[in-house]
């Protein structure tokens, strides 16, 4: 496998921890808090996604596409959480997808994206 094809499977592994999060949070909350299994799933999710950041990340990558759509990601996801929290103004979750979105676009550069040959 070469840099690019696992550069692409590094953005594929961390694209889908993301829907899966976001699908076990939104389309399957109600049945894993009915089987107590909310933690199980957290977990997987986290894991997921700080082992497909690691192979992104030994994969080696350079891109200001990527960079910009994680640095918009984190702004409008976590600080739109973060001030939900600190503010209880429900209207604040309306911002949060446009960060998911913001971070699916980033990992979709690296898996549409013409990359480099090793």
């Amino acid at each position: 496998m070469n840099q690019s094809q696992r550069i692409r499977v590094a953005a594929s592994v961390i694209f889908l921890g993301i829907a899966l999060g976001a699908f076990g949070a939104h389309g399957l909350g109600d049945r894993l808090e009915a089987t107590g299994r909310i933690d199980n799933w957290e977990t997987a999710t986290l894991y997921h996604l700080i082992h497909g950041l690691a192979m992104f990340v030994i994969a080696r990558f350079s891109a200001p596409i990527g960079f910009y759509c994680f640095l918009a990601g984190i702004i409008l996801f976590s600080g739109s959480l973060y001030a939900l929290a600190l503010t209880d103004i429900t209207k604040l979750g309306a911002i949060t997808p446009l960060g998911g979105i913001s971070f699916l676009l980033g990992w979709a550069r690296w898996i549409f994206a013409k990359q480099p040959s090793a």
